[in-house]
């Protein structure tokens, strides 16, 4: 069978034998061909109300990260694909917004990248937002930094407004801060966060998180969020309380008990960390004391690499009793090096498994392979019909030496994923 077209996952639950388990659906959304091929990077996808899943990457003329002008003059536009039927097929692609370059008139029109997205659960409207510039995070001031872009389509995602350059909103929050104020900024690529539980006003609040440098040089992880589908933004807790140190791009997710997570990218793993609430409606609360998912404490580990990878919890039945429970999952790649994306999956049975960073943290018990190239960043969305659409870079026709990968999507169900031992139960 052809590698790329195989129609099977590998599940290697923690001392158990492996077990062949079929995905539902894959298809390569996407695709570089070859090396010399305008490549493809970055993730995002979301699923809209009406059922479509809207996934949107990075078309990297300048076959490099935002900022950086490569060979193309720092041009990256964003790209975007819509499925009507959970991903078994896809509407052609169509470009989201066209950069200039470093040639025209705007910096802020130079280049946008790493994607992030999220479709409101009542309405026909979908935000994206991305980096964009032409300046690199690494090499931003207060004064000169890497940009904030934001999009808004209200029809499901097929059409998009023009960018709106929002960078303000977020840097200014930590001007006061101990250690600000911050030097550059870099929003999380891939999902944007919905809440399950909070609904202030018209809209369920959404959740983005960030990196950032601080004063010092320090790089940082926070969340922030909105309860006006992003149109103002407010930083989760305070400013002084740094939810990550030493991160790297992060993601966001709620517990079952409504706290929120923020999972970072770190060497060998994951940082987890949880945000407690004292006032939900204000947003006020505490971070907990991060911690570390990986080998040593039979967590997420990712051998050999840091990469870009996401949480997702989702609600579960235990076959093997009928309880009912929440599984949490987490995807990087497996390695060694940035290869073999996969799934962690683990139980929050009772709340002593996710009650402190240190607990969500440890003793993962289950991991599927689903991918057996080299593969980097992923991401996923629940569909309607709670089957799970996993979105990934893969070197699935050439390596990533031309600047890029392949984006591929897999759709599968949380039997298939665990070999059986759950199923999603609302």
């Amino acid at each position: 069978m052809n590698k790329h077209l195989a129609l099977t996952i590998f599940c290697a639950c923690l001392g158990t034998s492996v077990h062949a388990q079929e995905i539902i659906s894959q298809y390569e959304v996407f695709p570089t061909l070859q090396e010399t091929d305008i490549p493809y990077r970055i993730p995002a996808i979301g699923t809209a109300r009406n059922g479509d899943i809207v996934a949107v990457a990075d078309f990297r003329y300048c076959r490099t990260d935002i900022g950086l002008m490569g060979t193309g003059d720092g041009r990256i536009d964003l790209r975007a694909r819509i499925s009507q039927d959970k991903g078994a097929t896809w509407g052609n692609i169509f470009t989201v917004v066209k950069a200039h370059g470093r040639s025209g008139d705007e910096a802020f029109y130079t280049g946008f990248g790493d994607p992030c997205i999220v479709a409101d659960r009542e309405s026909d409207r979908v935000l994206l937002m991305s980096c964009a510039g032409n300046i690199p995070f690494w090499g931003g001031t207060r004064e000169k930094h890497q940009l904030v872009a934001r999009f808004y389509s209200n029809d499901n995602g097929r059409t998009w407004s023009q960018p709106e350059e929002i960078s303000e909103q977020f840097y200014s929050l930590f001007d006061k801060a101990k250690n600000g104020p911050i030097r550059s900024m870099f929003i999380g690529s891939g999902k944007i966060h919905q809440s399950r539980y909070t609904k202030v006003g018209k809209y369920y609040r959404i959740y983005c998180s960030n990196l950032a440098t601080d004063a010092n040089g320090e790089h940082i992880n926070y969340i922030l969020y909105s309860d006006d589908f992003g149109e103002t933004w407010k930083l989760l807790g305070d400013a002084d309380d740094v939810p990550i140190i030493k991160g790297d791009e992060p993601k966001a997710e709620e517990l079952p008990d409504g706290r929120v997570l923020i999972s970072s990218r770190m060497g060998g793993g994951r940082f987890f960390n949880i945000f407690t609430f004292d006032d939900v409606a204000n947003g006020t609360g505490k971070w907990d004391k991060q911690a570390t998912s990986g080998k040593e404490n039979h967590g997420t580990e990712a051998l050999g690499n840091s990469c870009n990878g996401e949480p997702l919890i989702v609600p579960v039945q235990r076959t093997s009793d009928g309880k009912c429970m929440h599984l949490a999952l987490q995807s990087v790649p497996f390695g060694n090096g940035r290869a073999n994306v996969g799934i962690y999956y683990k139980e929050l049975a009772s709340e002593a498994d996710y009650a402190t960073p240190a607990a969500f943290a440890a003793n993962w018990q289950g991991k599927v392979q689903l991918s057996h190239l080299p593969s980097a960043y992923s991401t996923m969305t629940l569909l309607k019909d709670n089957t799970i659409g996993f979105f990934f870079e893969e070197e699935t026709h050439c390596g990533h030496e031309g600047g890029g990968f392949t984006l591929m999507y897999k759709r599968f169900s949380i039997e298939g994923l665990t070999d059986g031992a759950y199923k999603y139960k609302k």
